[in-house]
């Protein structure tokens, strides 16, 4: 086995992102409006005798914790690299999409809970109070989950905020068309029956984000970045007579790291192809971090990749 071990870090540029994105501004604006809602959604539960808004008001304190939680992860992703965290706290970003996820679970169950006891024992909500609340709410995680929009297809992490908050916002839509149902015709089971639809789409979104999170902790391929193609590339590069040992991780929910051995029986090609490979790698298929081992003579080793 013969010569050259060679780590190249490439930034990446165009629709590929690199590093944790600075969302500090989205998530202080969003806590804040968040905590605000809380303590008068829960007021006005309280004034108003009713069960409903102070359930939701619940569910929003954990939305508030899901964006603290989304928040310190994107924080630490930022923080440099130590002699004992070498990669630094990137990966903190997949813990924290998949706390979501599993909060999510959590706010599921909670609706659901108070949903089935609604519906055993239904009760006349007070119309005006849910839907005055309600719109509020409406405003308020709407304009929250705005604030996540553009971020997130490109990090997990962000799209588990964005989730929380557009959920929030369905459950606000769904409380002030059964407020003005009930207004109208007195039917109190309209209450539960839209909470029971509200739980089916929310559910739908946090499937998504558990199973995409999971595999991210797992350390499965990211799903941008296809193996084939990867794999393709590097065995039709000039000198490469085969590969083993490919790998693909995820660093974080942004950034993507790759390590192979290639197998060139002309020899070490030089830093030019090594840099060049790195740059191509950055820019085709979103691998920002790349460890290239090269060798004249292939391994024999049982479970190469």
């Amino acid at each position: 086995m013969g010569g050259g071990h060679h780590h190249h870090h490439a930034q990446e540029h165009g629709h590929h992102q690199h590093g944790p994105v600075n969302h500090d501004r989205a998530f202080a604006l969003g806590v804040a409006l968040n905590s605000a809602f809380v303590v008068v959604e829960g007021a006005f539960g309280i004034l108003a005798d009713s069960m409903a808004l102070l359930a939701d008001a619940g569910h929003n304190l954990s939305d508030v914790l899901a964006l603290l939680i989304a928040w310190g992860a994107s924080l630490a992703a930022r923080r440099p690299v130590t002699a004992r965290y070498t990669w630094g706290l990137k990966s903190s970003t997949i813990l924290a999409a998949l706390a979501n996820a599993m909060l999510l679970l959590v706010a599921i169950g909670a609706i659901l809970f108070e949903t089935v006891h609604r519906l055993i024992d239904p009760v006349e909500p007070q119309g005006w109070t849910m839907i005055w609340v309600a719109g509020v709410g409406i405003v308020i995680n709407t304009a929250t989950a705005l604030l996540f929009l553009r971020g997130r297809k490109g990090d997990i992490n962000i799209r588990g905020a964005f989730l929380h908050m557009a959920a929030d916002a369905l459950v606000s839509v769904g409380v002030v068309l059964a407020g003005a149902v009930i207004l109208l015709t007195g039917w109190a089971l309209v209450d539960p029956l839209v909470s029971l639809a509200i739980v089916a789409v929310i559910a739908v979104g946090t499937w998504g984000l558990l199973k995409d999170s999971m595999k991210l902790a797992l350390g499965a391929v990211p799903p941008n970045v296809d193996v084939d193609a990867v794999r393709g590339f590097l065995e039709g590069l000039p000198g490469v007579a085969s590969l083993h040992d490919l790998h693909i991780w995820p660093m974080s929910t942004t950034e993507t790291a790759m390590s192979v051995h290639l197998v060139m029986p002309a020899g070490h090609p030089g830093d030019a192809f090594l840099h060049d490979l790195a740059e191509e790698l950055a820019h085709h298929y979103a691998i920002g971090h790349v460890t290239v081992q090269v060798e004249v003579m292939g391994a024999d080793c049982a479970g190469c990749a």
